[in-house]
């Protein structure tokens, strides 16, 4: 009776399985790794796999499922109840929940204060950084809160106490690693003063637990028979050893995922894990899905010959029955605005026959998301940018607006508190209370306090702050009648401290910040270029008028815009990757470091993935970067794609029926560009005749390295040429003694 009750399930467990499926679900006993390529149902795998444990007799308490987030820790457990009823007693969570848990169960038993600990965020642990730093004198502009934060975050990633990292330190003898460990030590014993832990802690000290209460560790080896843990590519050595400990006992350890989509190693996430599975459990099992139900052959194909030029990897193909309809299409676009205006105009003609919600742009950096934002709000497609603040909500995005908004009109009250004191200039909130208590008594504006200050009580040092500060307004504000917005915002950016004060602090948030800052000038000039009006009154009201707009109707279908490492995990019919060119995907930082180039490769896989039928790749000849432009070549990543740009396959591509051509342009995508081949065949000769610089031509540079002429001016002796070299930077140089060869 049991085993035709068994039967029976297997049956209704594998009826819509594929044979991988299959293999991996009946899995069970000791250690396995499901190699779950894109879109080939690893959820719906894990799932079966627990509904066939519970049939098989295994008892539901008895099975532990971890994963990353809430969100598929609660699709898990809704899955796995349509299957089984007894999901109730099955324990499936994230590696944070998990740990949570246990210490709060097991906190009597190792002397934890009190078992309703506090969960600190980023914020608290900042906020508790910066008072460790305060009490030890730790000067903040040398060394960075944030910096600090992670840096005791990647240490708890690797199990490493305040102890540990002060014995290298020493052992190093740098007094930046010395000061880390003095602040680590501190912020340790604040976090147990105040009964919290911080998410690394959970984790460690769960760890550390299991390592110093055997009886604690074999209790929990015997209650986890079964042990399940998804994205296991994104696991740090913390949560690495965790699993190795609870799976110590019964050693039935099963692990999904997929090493080409390992892209958080910036958050200590060890894809070593995974690649290294086999050695740390040399008996175990491994089965490969690569049917993918998602896309079409063609991306699947395309994607696939990107990512086989990494050397870590696990060799998998992904192929797929589904029909072969979709569309791999290279855009080349002049430059930010024309590649965000092309997408724009791609996705009105395509909306008329599928929801907006179906169509996702994915970009490297999220200041990219502002060329996109003003195309998408000058063609009315409403959108929702995933992960971040709008471009023009980013707090120093608005700092900056704010400071143009009191150049223009000096009795803006929510503009002067916003920067009375950004940058830091010892105004404090006292005296900012005092000021609007004393504004308020006399009827004036915050602005209108300042030469009447000293009436007002507020200290002598903030007196002299806001003197200094009422200087630097009015010289920019007679600036208003003479001077472009642009003009204006570069020097208000400059001269006010905020830029420097970003420099000094040399973080990673501190370099996006500077980034959309930079991002915000190109919006100014953009401004200009299309504008006959270039005053900043003229550019103010257009970003007001712009705002008033801008509220999108939740109910309403969006566009997504996210960067790609938050793509992971979606799907799309339509997928935008943009800003293909070297330096920017990959980013320049990893192109000369071998592993951080293979992450960038796997992350440009992870995008092409998202795409079920339609993946547009676009770059741009030119882009603004910081304020200035920068000419590109187009990514390699496009190159080992094996694709070229193709506008007439674009072209016909295209379904203009039941289109109201009126809102409608697609401009020459060759105007004002210049036009080379993206492959070549490389052939090194030294150059004899100058004439051969021709515009499109390779050469090698001793120190620059390869490169393409995309200008050039004079000739004989005076012939200079224009190189934009690989890394995405390009130099003007004198033929006569650049010392290039021609390839």
């Amino acid at each position: 009776m049991v085993d035709s009750a068994i039967k029976k399930m297997k049956e209704i467990l594998t009826k819509n399985l594929n044979p991988s499926q299959v293999e991996a679900v009946f899995c069970t006993d000791g250690p396995s790794i499901i190699l779950a390529g894109a879109g080939t149902g690893k959820t719906r795998v894990i799932v079966h796999r627990i509904a066939y444990l519970i049939s098989s007799g295994v008892a539901p308490c008895s099975i532990l499922a971890v994963t990353f987030t809430n969100k598929a820790a609660i699709e898990m457990k809704k899955r796995v109840n349509n299957l089984s009823q007894a999901y109730q007693n099955i324990w499936i969570s994230t590696f944070h929940s998990f740990c949570a848990h246990f210490l709060r169960v097991e906190s009597s038993k190792i002397n934890l204060k009190d078992s309703n600990f506090l969960i600190y965020d980023f914020m608290d642990q900042k906020n508790a950084v910066i008072d460790c730093m305060r009490e030890l004198n730790i000067d903040e502009k040398k060394f960075k809160v944030s910096t600090i934060v992670n840096k005791i975050s990647r240490a708890k990633d690797d199990l490493k106490f305040p102890l540990d990292v002060a014995s290298e330190a020493e052992q190093l003898d740098n007094l930046f690693e010395s000061t880390i460990s003095r602040i680590y030590g501190l912020y340790q014993k604040k976090l147990k003063k105040a009964s919290a832990f911080d998410f690394g802690d959970l984790i460690m000290q769960t760890v550390s637990t299991l390592r110093q209460f055997p009886a604690i560790l074999e209790h929990y080896q015997e209650k986890f028979k079964y042990i399940m843990i998804d994205e296991y590519q994104d696991t740090n050595h913390a949560q690495y050893t965790l699993a190795r400990l609870l799976a110590g006992k019964h050693r039935n350890l099963c692990v999904v995922g997929d090493d080409d989509q390992s892209v958080y190693s910036w958050r200590g996430a060890d894809i070593n894990n995974i690649l290294n599975f086999n050695k740390d459990y040399p008996n175990a099992k491994s089965v490969k899905l690569e049917q993918n139900y998602r896309s079409t052959p063609k991306i699947l194909s395309t994607a696939y010959k990107v990512v086989k030029h990494n050397n870590a990897r696990i060799d998998k193909q992904l192929w797929t029955e589904n029909p072969d309809n979709g569309s791999v299409i290279v855009i080349k676009a002049i430059n930010e605005n024309d590649e965000a205006t092309k997408v724009a105009n791609l996705i009105l003609l395509e909306s008329y026959r599928h929801k907006l919600s179906n169509f996702a742009v994915f970009y490297r950096t999220n200041a990219q998301s502002r060329a996109f934002e003003d195309a998408f709000r000058r063609s009315g497609i409403p959108y929702t940018l995933m992960g971040a603040l709008k471009f023009y909500d980013r707090t120093e995005v608005k700092d900056i607006i704010a400071y143009l908004k009191l150049i223009h009109n000096q009795n803006d009250n929510l503009s002067f508190k916003r920067i009375i004191n950004v940058p830091r200039r010892g105004i404090g909130k006292t005296s900012l209370k005092t000021l609007e208590k004393f504004a308020l008594l006399k009827n004036i504006s915050l602005w209108e306090t300042i030469p009447l200050a000293h009436q007002s009580g507020v200290a002598k040092g903030a007196l002299k702050a806001l003197n200094s500060f009422m200087q630097l307004i009015e010289t920019f504000s007679k600036l208003k009648k003479c001077a472009s917005a642009k003009t204006i915002s570069e020097k208000i950016i400059m001269h006010s401290g905020y830029l420097k004060e970003l420099e000094i602090e040399n973080t990673p948030e501190s370099k996006t910040k500077i980034e959309n800052i930079q991002e915000l000038i190109s919006a100014i000039k953009d401004f200009e270029n299309r504008s006959p009006d270039k005053s900043l009154a003229g550019y103010l009201t257009q970003i007001a008028l712009a705002s008033d707009t801008d509220s999108l109707d939740e109910s309403k279908e969006n566009v997504l815009l996210m960067t790609l490492h938050l793509a992971k995990g979606l799907e799309f019919e339509y997928v935008f990757i943009c800003g293909l060119e070297e330096g920017l995907l990959p980013i320049w930082e990893c192109t000369y470091n071998d592993e951080e180039l293979e992450e960038e490769r796997r992350l440009m896989y992870v995008g092409m993935t998202r795409a079920k039928k339609n993946l547009y790749l676009c770059w741009s000849t030119e882009r603004t970067v910081y304020g200035k432009i920068r000419w590109n070549i187009p990514s390699r990543f496009i190159t080992e794609a094996g694709l070229t740009y193709d506008f007439t396959a674009l072209k016909q591509n295209l379904n203009f029926k039941n289109f109201n051509k009126k809102h409608f342009k697609i401009e020459p995508v060759y105007k004002n560009a210049y036009d080379y081949e993206i492959n070549n065949s490389p052939s090194i000769s030294t150059i004899k005749d100058t004439n051969s610089y021709k515009i499109g031509a390779t050469v090698l540079h001793s120190t620059f390295g390869k490169g393409k002429v995309i200008e050039q001016s004079g000739t004989g002796d005076n012939l200079k040429l224009v190189v934009l070299f690989e890394n995405g930077q390009w130099k003007k140089l004198l033929a006569k003694i650049a010392n290039i060869k021609f390839i």
